[in-house]
């Protein structure tokens, strides 16, 4: 039998984020194998075992030290409720130990604060929660701090945004270990949304009118069952009942991205099932995804995934085959983005959604 992926939650800073201990709980502590996930091997850690005060007040019990971290898979660092708190130097050690043997180390709200003071954060991009972002990047000057994306996928270290953005987080990494299948369906399981890209904003400004939002919610679905469609700004603001012009400053008010952005994730994302539960060519998955032909699917998939179609789809056969986790890295898209700034494609009235 497969031996479990070992995954510990840190209770590193004296206290425990209660959101993402029961995000962290409800990816590896149940039995997901019918979805095809492993086992999970899947504790608490701390400098001294024993009762830990989660940041909602309840106390919960720690059994393992941090010589767990030493034979641990995944390593989940949650917020903390003090971030201006120095770590123990134990923990940034035990940390650092981890990382440095190929450990997962994923960060939960202002669990980042941890990793970037045990300076594995240094040269990266990063996220926490927008009210944090400031203190995160005046004191860890060496990090580039993102303060509005949902989470930051830098290869072995994913760094999570604040509250319901850890559920995302540990989503994101099962479906780039796992495929897009397994993460539908633990997502269902979760009854949370199956995939939000890490660009997407973590919070909307001026939030619209309930009927705006029903509207836009079906224009929405009816996009995602005519992905191969050419879909431009006009015909979806038309469907809305609404210019162009304001379907997308609409648009961006509820869900925080552009039409276009939003398009090519969902594209993506058909590509991602495609590639990893069918068989069918990788011209066929361009069409059916809405790429149109298979040299845009690779630009794209390349672009935004860091990888080929077809590496993706041995990636995951490969996975299958062996038991284990997916042979090739699937690192997070970076390309084009500095300190506070989200790049993206505005849309064009008239032109390709």
């Amino acid at each position: 039998m497969t031996r479990p992926v070992v995954v510990s939650v840190l209770a590193g800073n004296g206290t425990l984020g209660a959101f993402g201990l029961g995000s962290a709980s409800e990816v590896f502590g149940y039995d997901h194998t019918r979805f095809g996930l492993p086992r999970f091997d899947y504790a608490l850690v701390a400098e001294q075992p024993g009762p830990v005060r989660t940041d909602t007040g309840l106390t919960v019990l720690v059994e393992h030290g941090l010589e767990r971290l030493a034979g641990s898979d995944v390593v989940v660092v949650t917020a903390q409720h003090e971030a201006d708190r120095r770590c123990p130097p134990a923990v940034l050690d035990a940390l650092r130990a981890a990382h440095a043997r190929g450990a997962q180390l994923i960060s939960h709200c202002s669990g980042a604060f941890v990793l970037a003071e045990a300076g594995l954060l240094d040269g990266r991009r990063a996220a926490t929660h927008w009210r944090m972002a400031g203190e995160l990047a005046a004191r860890f000057p060496a990090v580039d701090v993102d303060p509005r994306v949902l989470y930051v996928d830098e290869g072995r270290v994913i760094t999570g945004a604040g509250t319901a953005a850890g559920v995302d987080t540990l989503l994101h990494w099962v479906r780039r270990e796992y495929g897009p299948g397994p993460a539908n369906a633990l997502a269902r399981e979760m009854v949370v949304p199956a995939h939000r890209d890490g660009g997407q904003a973590q919070y909307v400004d001026t939030p619209v009118a309930r009927c705006e939002d029903d509207l836009l919610g079906v224009v929405l679905a009816w996009v995602q069952e005519h992905l191969a469609e050419d879909l431009t700004v006009d015909q979806l603001a038309r469907r809305a009942l609404m210019s162009p012009r304001t379907f997308a400053r609409r648009f961006r008010a509820t869900t925080g991205t552009t039409p276009h952005a939003w398009l090519l994730g969902q594209r993506l994302a058909a590509a991602e099932t495609l590639l990893a539960d069918t068989d069918a060519p990788v011209e066929e998955v361009a069409r059916l995804a809405g790429f149109g032909t298979a040299a845009g699917l690779r630009e794209h998939f390349a672009r935004r995934r860091g990888i080929s179609p077809r590496a993706y789809r041995q990636a995951f056969r490969t996975r299958l085959g062996s038991g284990g986790a997916a042979a090739v890295q699937l690192d997070g898209h970076r390309a084009g983005r500095v300190r506070g700034h989200q790049p993206e494609v505005q849309p064009v009235v008239g032109q390709p959604a």
